[in-house]
């Protein structure tokens, strides 16, 4: 049976990790998107987001949070910050060298979640 993307990059302890990198080298040290974290409890984010990329990785869906559309609805992200976000997703999977068909699979499934997440 073919390995999930998730067991692939090498399940939670590997996702924990590029998390943190996704955060602290690339999110909050980006003034287009950090401000949108200045009042954000990071740990409990930290583990909504890694609960979130396991399951677009195919791993186990532990996800029990706000549905994408309530939890991002008065943020107003833009299409660009939403794209610098999926960038830094890029780099941090490709940062732990996870291969470019499984990150663009992720990235497939974060698309997916644009119109929830993007201002209206």
């Amino acid at each position: 049976m073919e390995k999930t993307l998730y067991e692939k990059v090498g399940g939670e302890e590997a996702i924990s990790k590029v998390v943190d990198y996704f955060y602290n080298e690339l999110v909050l040290k980006d003034e287009s998107v950090n401000h949108y974290f200045k009042h954000t409890d990071m740990e409990k984010q930290r583990q909504h987001q890694s609960k979130f990329i396991s399951f677009a990785l195919g791993g186990p869906n532990q996800y029990s949070g706000r549905s994408m559309a309530k939890a991002h609805e008065d943020m107003d992200i833009q299409p660009a910050h939403f794209e610098a976000i999926v960038r830094h997703l890029h780099d941090a999977l490709a940062h732990f060298g996870v291969e470019k068909e499984d990150i663009n699979e992720a990235l497939k499934k974060v698309a997916a979640l644009r119109e929830d997440i993007v201002h209206k």
